[in-house]
C-alpha cells in the first residue's frame, strides 16, 4: 500500500513538473527555461545549506543549556525536505522547497507536522526507540 502511493506520489510529481516545465518554456523560451531551472537549483541549495547550519547552531546552543531541541529538530526536518525538493528540477518543487527552507513560511509545514507526529501518537502508532 505504501508503494503503490509512493509511486503515485512520484509520477504524479513527474507529470506536473513536466507540465510545468513546457509551459514556462512557451513563455520564456527553452534555454532560458534551463537556465532557470539550474539558477533556482543552486539559489536554493546555498539557502537550504545556511539555514541548515543555523539551525544545527540553535540545536547545539539549545542543548548545551540543557533544552530538548524540540521546534529546532522539526525545523531541521523541514529545510532537509525543502532541500531536497530544491535539488529536483522543476518550479513546483522549488517553489515548495523554498516555502519549506524560508524561515518565514517554514512555521505552516512546522505545525503540519506536529499535528501529524500527535495524530500518530494518540492512535499509538507512534514509536519511540530508545538505546
Amino acid at each position: 500500500m505504501l508503494l503503490r502511493n509512493m509511486m503515485f506520489i512520484f509520477f504524479g510529481i513527474i507529470v506536473v513538473e513536466v507540465f510545468g516545465i513546457t509551459l514556462v518554456s512557451s513563455w520564456i523560451g527553452g534555454w532560458n527555461t534551463l537556465l532557470l531551472i539550474v539558477i533556482t537549483s543552486l539559489l536554493g541549495i546555498a539557502v537550504a545549506r545556511f539555514e541548515g547550519m543555523k539551525v544545527l547552531e540553535d540545536a547545539k546552543q539549545q542543548m548545551r543549556e540543557g533544552k530538548v531541541p524540540g521546534r529546532t529538530f522539526i525545523d531541521g526536518i523541514c529545510i532537509l525536505i525543502g532541500g531536497w525538493l530544491l535539488i529536483i528540477p522543476g518550479f513546483i518543487t522549488d517553489i515548495i522547497g523554498f516555502t519549506l527552507a524560508f524561515p518565514l513560511t517554514r512555521p505552516l509545514y512546522r505545525s503540519l507536522i506536529l499535528m501529524w507526529i500527535m495524530k500518530k501518537m494518540k492512535d499509538g502508532r507512534f514509536t519511540i526507540y530508545r538505546r
